[in-house]
């Protein structure tokens, strides 16, 4: 059994019992918003769904389900090539990515061959493309050449490469190391490991400031966020941000100050301010928050509700649940083109 699978098994027996009847009572509670709620995204929504294989393609003028699209095995992220004209689903299992129109939802191709695509990313020049293989244990860096991918290097990383971050020069790729509870720096130019420095238990996401000086880390493991200053050869952690039980994944605001954090285990999100490294609100985000998006002008956050097979819509103003809707088994990334700033 495959580390992240082991990982997403335990969690949903250990934060199904926390989620409990207060969720259910803060979902019905905001049922009477849904209806008046307005949509402030146009284009469609995609979820992804990490046990049936397949993408749930929202209609967010009415928030239903439209379509499914067939992918490979167990896809867990996607992401946006850099012209905006195809979102890529990273089918893990499968060995392969399924590219998808995000105007249309029409599936465009399917490419082959890529060795367990768990993470994936871009560099901010357009020249590379990222890959990390959760399972396999090692960072394939592609040359990217606005179409097609070449692999340059594949990176031995040791155990379980979960999340990826590049920095702002494309010079640096940065990884956390899921079960050996580290961080690890890979330069781009030499395509080699340079520094690797141990975290708290279960890194999962991390996020760099726009100015490459600060890297933050989400412990899933644990209750908040590491701050490592990363502007020197080596690493040095200066802060510890408590937010809540399981922290995963982060999801710039837009606004270029505040960052969220989805709390898997606490059924929250937190909004940290950059400026003065602090959790300052928190937003109620039942059954098992993960991967999130917000609606370009900022009034939404979407966030895929893992445990129960939901998107979940947030209204940000209000701090409430506005709708659910259902998608299939282990809902994981979440992705529209009509998004704020990332």
């Amino acid at each position: 059994m495959n580390s992240y699978f082991r990982f997403a098994t335990a969690c949903v027996c250990a934060f199904s019992a926390l989620w409990g009847m207060s969720a259910l009572g803060q979902a019905a509670k905001a049922a009477p918003a849904a209806a008046t709620a307005t949509a402030t995204i146009s284009t469609p929504v995609f979820v992804l769904n990490s046990l049936e294989d397949s993408v749930s393609v929202i209609n967010p003028a009415n928030w239903t389900e439209i379509k499914r699209i067939e992918t490979g095995k167990q896809p867990h992220h996607l992401y946006l090539t850099p012209d905006e004209k195809s979102v890529i689903v990273a089918n893990a299992l499968s060995d392969s990515l399924t590219f998808i129109d995000p105007k249309t939802a029409e599936v465009q191709r399917t490419v082959r061959g890529v060795i367990d695509p768990y993470h994936l990313r871009f560099s901010p020049d357009m020249k590379w493309f990222v890959t990390a293989a959760n399972r396999l244990n090692h960072i394939d860096i592609y040359h990217w050449d606005g179409k097609e991918m070449t692999l340059a290097k594949r990176v031995a990383t040791g155990k379980t490469p979960s999340h990826l971050w590049i920095d702002s020069k494309s010079s640096t790729i940065y990884s956390t190391m899921q079960e050996s509870d580290e961080l690890i720096a890979v330069d781009l130019a030499s395509q080699s490991v340079k520094w690797r420095v141990k975290t708290g238990s279960t890194p999962a996401d991390l996020f760099g400031t726009a100015n490459d000086k600060l890297v933050l880390v989400a412990l899933t493991g644990g209750d908040g966020v590491e701050v490592y200053d990363v502007s020197g050869k080596e690493p040095v952690r200066t802060k510890f941000i408590k937010t809540e039980a399981g922290a995963h994944a982060f999801r710039a605001l837009g606004d270029k100050r505040h960052v969220l954090v989805s709390n898997r285990v606490a059924n929250s999100i937190s909004k940290i301010d950059l400026q003065t490294l602090e959790a300052v609100d928190k937003f109620p985000a039942p059954g098992g928050p993960d991967c999130m998006d917000v609606s370009r002008d900022g009034s939404q956050i979407l966030v895929t509700s893992r445990w129960i097979r939901k998107l979940t819509v947030i209204d940000i103003a209000s701090r409430q649940v506005v709708r659910q809707i259902n998608v299939g088994r282990s809902p994981h990334g979440v992705w529209t083109l009509d998004h704020a700033p990332r």
